[in-house]
């Protein structure tokens, strides 16, 4: 759950107070955290000799290099706009003899830390807390005086972003033109909240979405923009040239004859071809979701009300949008032999975590799942997993392992699924190799079977997953981490057939944060963990029981809305779970979408007390976005692209942090659930 560490220092009793420490997980903040922009975004002292090299690399495609010389430690620095009181974590794999990481002017006390990798890849890692008039650090790696050469790669700073820079250009900036009207588009620039607009070299216009038409009369005309917030203005984009005037295409008519036919969990779309069209876009409850050449589409949406609407393109541009027709899919019947309303819960079972231990047999009747916290390798890239129960010097009433496996036994007798959860925050797992992918198989087999378990959790955090550069298809992967991993649980699955439960626990920068970015993004330089998550999800969908992201432990995320959405909120939870049940189209293209989840395969995720994790919600908001998401009632300023009456459920960190705060949620919210049917 990405909060062993977390929790296990968070709630101290003394005297009767509570501290919390809790940091967030946001996007990496860092300029050119790969090197793979060479030494753009850092300052490195002279005599440094420091430079970007192919060979070794941690990650991407290049690396620092540099050598202390005399009284210079060859340090390479930049500084990075933050926010006040905000938790950051900074961390980077380094070689070397010495090398030192560490961020100056946090406000507080400055981190740092060191180590003696040798020729080895290692991963420094310091958490830090910014002063309440903080809004600047500078983050530093650097070797150590007659040491020697050093290689630094892949230095994150995790934590929310700052206000103090302007964002960086926009690209991708593309136009087109008719008779009469220049249209132009873009990608977004991240921190951006508006947008400048120029024809040949004169500002013309702002904006606040990322497109803009115009009727400049006839001729050629070069447009560039430029990206805007409060701290000022980018530089412009690249030009582009856009004709219009006599001679050029006209947009093509509106489609007309829209049908849809419902089969199954599929709905065929039909229209009449537009004259002129080059391609059509097909738009699901307001959000595109395809773009065919041809007059059809079969879309499988989940169940639930759906809306479709097309429009007509060609070079001069699109159309308007036809007519709307509504389609209704059935639900499809839950898989695991569980309830229409789950509860699912996580157990400390290998650790105590300042909460209290408890008991297999002393879980309450609420849970409907029951994950196993955590299996953990032997090793990053072993695949080994162990599992072990809680030690009796941390837990002194952990029971025995047959009581704990009766306990299991007694669940499983009044219907409940007990799982085996892989990784959380400590146990970071790369299946990097195929000998890793097979022993991962091997050694989560070998605890399902000794304990008797119903299936798999996969929580994978930190760096278990990410995309190499290139790896855009969603359908397609191509990062061993990735095809490893699908492999795996393929595997699993076939080897224990069709009651086996396969859930996922992934961040929402793992999942939601792909309608912005994925991956490493077409220039290299963006965190490659970004969305990691979705070729898995998508690989796994036919055999995904669950799906319950953790709305918790995050940044700012953009929804289907274009806004941004900060968690603790109803509508945060709204936004995101939107997302997975009306899909989206991944880092902005429309010809790579991650499809609608069904509904029955969808929970929200969430704390379950203020010191279990960031982004805690109380009883009433949660119960505010699953009316809105179910009923389509009690909805906020987010309006969700339908209603889905079959919203699985809820999960949590965790049945233990319940228990620590008097059973609120896992009574609270049984009895809501029940109470919708």
């Amino acid at each position: 759950m990405g909060l062993r560490k977390l929790v296990a220092v968070a709630v101290l009793a003394l005297s009767g107070t509570m501290l919390v420490a809790s940091p967030a997980q946001a996007a990496n903040i860092t300029t050119n955290p790969g090197f793979e922009n060479d030494l753009a975004g850092w300052t490195c002292t002279a005599t440094s000799g420091a430079a970007v090299v192919s060979s070794p690399v941690h990650g991407g495609t290049k690396a620092l290099q540099a050598t202390p010389a005399g009284s210079d430690t060859a340090r390479c620095q930049q500084t990075v706009s933050v926010k006040p009181s905000s938790v950051y974590t900074l961390s980077a794999w380094v070689r070397g003899g010495y090398v030192f990481l560490g961020a100056t002017g946090t406000g507080g006390t400055d981190p740092s830390t060191w180590g003696t990798p040798g020729a080895s890849w290692t991963q420094l890692s310091r958490t830090f807390t910014t002063g309440a008039s903080t809004t600047s650090v500078t983050i530093y790696v650097n070797g150590w005086y007659g040491q020697g050469t050093y290689q630094a790669d892949d230095l994150v700073l995790d934590g929310a972003a700052g206000q103090g820079q302007p964002p960086a250009a926009p690209t991708g900036l593309t136009g087109t033109g008719n008779a009469t009207t220049a249209s132009l588009s873009w990608s977004a620039s991240s921190g951006a909240t508006g947008y400048n607009v120029y024809r040949n070299g004169t500002k013309i216009a702002a904006a606040t979405g990322t497109t803009f038409s115009e009727n400049p009369g006839t001729g050629t005309h070069s447009y560039q923009v430029s990206a805007t917030n409060a701290s000022g203005e980018s530089a412009r984009s690249g030009a582009v040239s856009v004709t219009v005037g006599t001679g050029q295409p006209q947009l093509p008519p509106v489609p007309s004859g829209l049908a849809a036919t419902v089969s199954g969990t599929s709905v065929a779309l039909r229209w009449n071809a537009s004259t002129g069209a080059t391609a059509y876009n097909v738009y699901r409850n307001g959000t595109k979701v395809a773009a065919p050449t041809g007059t059809s589409y079969t879309d499988t949406p989940g169940a639930g009300t759906h809306t479709y609407q097309v429009s007509a393109s060609n070079s001069a541009g699109e159309s308007a949008r036809s007519g709307q027709v509504s389609a209704v899919v059935s639900t499809a019947p839950p898989p695991g032999d569980l309830p229409k309303r789950v509860l699912v819960g996580y157990l400390h079972a290998s650790f105590a975590n300042g909460s209290g231990y408890i008991r297999m047999a002393d879980v309450p009747n609420e849970w409907n799942v029951i994950n196993l916290s955590f299996g953990e390798p032997t090793s990053v890239t072993s695949g080994d997993i162990r599992f072990a129960q809680c030690p009796v010097a941390e837990c002194p009433n952990v029971e025995s392992e047959a009581e704990f496996i009766a306990g299991i036994r007694a669940k499983q007798a009044l219907g409940k699924k007990v799982l085996i959860s892989i990784g959380g925050q400590n146990g970071q797992v790369q299946l990097s190799t195929t000998a890793a992918r097979d022993k991962f198989v091997q050694s989560v087999g070998a605890i399902i079977d000794r304990y008797g378990l119903d299936g798999l959790d996969i929580d994978f955090e930190g760096h278990s997953l990410y995309l190499d550069n290139g790896d855009t298809n969603l359908a397609n992967p191509t990062t061993p981490v990735i095809v490893n991993l699908i492999s795996a649980l393929k595997s699993l699955k076939a080897r224990y057939g069709s009651k086996f439960v396969l859930t996922m626990a992934p961040e929402t920068f793992f999942v939601q944060l792909g309608y912005q970015f994925y991956g490493p993004g077409p220039n290299g330089s963006a965190d490659r963990r970004a969305a990691s998550y979705l070729p898995v999800i998508h690989a796994m969908r036919n055999d995904l029981t669950l799906l319950h992201v953790q709305d918790y432990n995050s940044g700012p995320i953009t929804g289907l809305d274009n806004q941004y959405h900060t968690m603790g909120t109803h509508d945060f939870h709204v936004a995101m779970t939107d997302m997975l049940l009306a899909g989206f189209p991944i880092a902005g293209n429309p010809n790579n979408v991650f499809p609608a989840l069904r509904q029955d395969q969808v929970a929200i995720g969430l704390p379950a007390a203020p010191f279990a994790g960031n982004g805690f919600t109380t009883v009433s908001e949660v119960q505010k976005a699953f009316d809105c998401l179910a009923k389509g009632t009690n909805c906020g300023s987010y309006k969700p692209r339908g209603v889905y009456p079959n919203l699985r459920g809820l999960m949590t960190w965790s049945i233990n942090w319940d228990k620590y705060n008097a059973f609120e949620f896992s009574r609270s919210h049984r009895a809501y659930l029940n109470g919708l049917g």
